[in-house]
């Protein structure tokens, strides 16, 4: 009997998605009528999120986000802390684990080790116990909440990827979205992340078209800048600009989408091999003994590195068995938001504004 083709699985998905859409455009009904009733904070709270599942880049830019702020404001950010193994509201500290807190916030505190980082499953609960802490926040970041209506964020910034953009997406399982692509009437900011290098005037002007915003909805287009490759366990670096035809690297993704940094390592002159796993993939005793075989031989041939994103060094720091050899040769490859078409300063002075005209008592309305 011959196997069902993609195109044939797809087609039997497709009525899953439309009941699955059902199912969310009545939760958001109940939102919108307010018999789902959602949580105003006497503070300023900034959302990050998106319709699609994974790969916007919602931790670089709220980490864009702490940069911009930490200076003039108390700022913490709550996250649900995908995949942890311990559960309720817990603040992060310096000793705690991806096990404590999950990957995210775990490289977010690593980076930014002076802000409060918490993670909370629950949101309000969440933001109630930050602000019964002993250093209570001036504003708050969600990481990942555009779904989380009960709380009522004061600023919802929602990203789409130029690869994926939303409105040629579908509902899942048969697309990517969490939600239809109506739900981006909830943003009061629209970014287009991940953004080619040479985007063109023509090409944003066609996603604005596409994107059919409301007058009041802001934005912007921000792309990945990639930083020198940086040991996972020592001060060492490597610039990517210096691989010659002898270099030999090991991509080692854990990522929703590691196209970028594929294309990125595929415009060098060095031999690239990869393994990608799911997102937030956890490594098992099986993978690691594969990845430390996989390396050992690419070594034997020339001057060879293992590449991976601070997201997986971050679970990577944490697993038991990795060869020495991998240790040693371990990088990680930092990256940086840009905002494009010299609207960095309007970007950000909507930013800080928000936060300057809503800061309260950080009492609860």
């Amino acid at each position: 009997m011959p196997k069902p083709s993609k195109k044939n699985i797809s087609q039997l998905l497709l009525p899953l998605s439309l009941l699955y859409g059902m199912v969310v455009t009545w939760r958001n009904i109940l939102f919108d009528k307010g018999i789902l009733k959602s949580k105003s904070f006497q503070l300023p709270i900034i959302c990050v999120g998106n319709l699609a599942v994974g790969g916007t880049g919602k931790t670089p830019h709220t980490e864009y986000l702490v940069k911009l702020l930490q200076e003039q404001f108390n700022v913490a950010v709550l996250s649900r802390g995908y995949k942890r193994k311990k559960k309720g509201f817990r603040i992060a500290e310096t000793n705690s684990t991806v096990a404590d807190i999950g990957d995210e916030p775990y490289q977010i505190k690593q980076k930014f080790p002076n802000i409060t980082v918490a993670v909370c499953k629950q949101r309000v609960k969440g933001i109630k116990q930050l602000l019964k802490s002993d250093i209570a926040p001036d504003v708050i970041l969600l990481d990942d909440a555009y779904q989380h209506r009960y709380v009522k964020a004061g600023l919802n910034i929602l990203l789409t990827d130029q690869h994926r953009l939303i409105y040629k997406d579908h509902l899942l399982p048969y697309g990517h979205l969490r939600e239809g692509f109506e739900s981006r009437d909830r943003a009061d900011i629209v970014i287009v992340t991940k953004c080619s290098p040479d985007i063109t005037q023509n090409e944003m002007r066609e996603i604005e078209h596409g994107l059919r915003l409301n007058p009041h909805q802001k934005l912007f287009f921000s792309t990945f800048r990639y930083g020198d490759l940086l040991s996972v366990w020592g001060d060492n670096t490597r610039k990517l600009s210096a691989f010659t035809e002898n270099t030999k690297v090991f991509l080692l993704t854990g990522i929703a989408n590691p196209k970028p940094i594929l294309n990125l390592l595929h415009g060098t002159k060095a031999e690239i091999t990869s393994i990608c796993y799911p997102d937030h993939h956890h490594f098992t005793p099986g993978d690691i003994s594969h990845i430390n075989k996989k390396f050992n031989a690419l070594s034997q041939t020339g001057d060879a590195l293992i590449i991976t994103t601070e997201k997986d060094a971050s679970r990577l720091k944490f697993v038991q068995g990795l060869s020495e050899s991998v240790l040693k040769h371990l990088y990680y490859l930092p990256i940086e938001i840009e905002i494009l078409n010299n609207l960095k300063a309007t970007f950000n002075n909507i930013i800080i504004e928000y936060v300057r005209q809503n800061q309260g008592n950080s009492l609860m309305a």
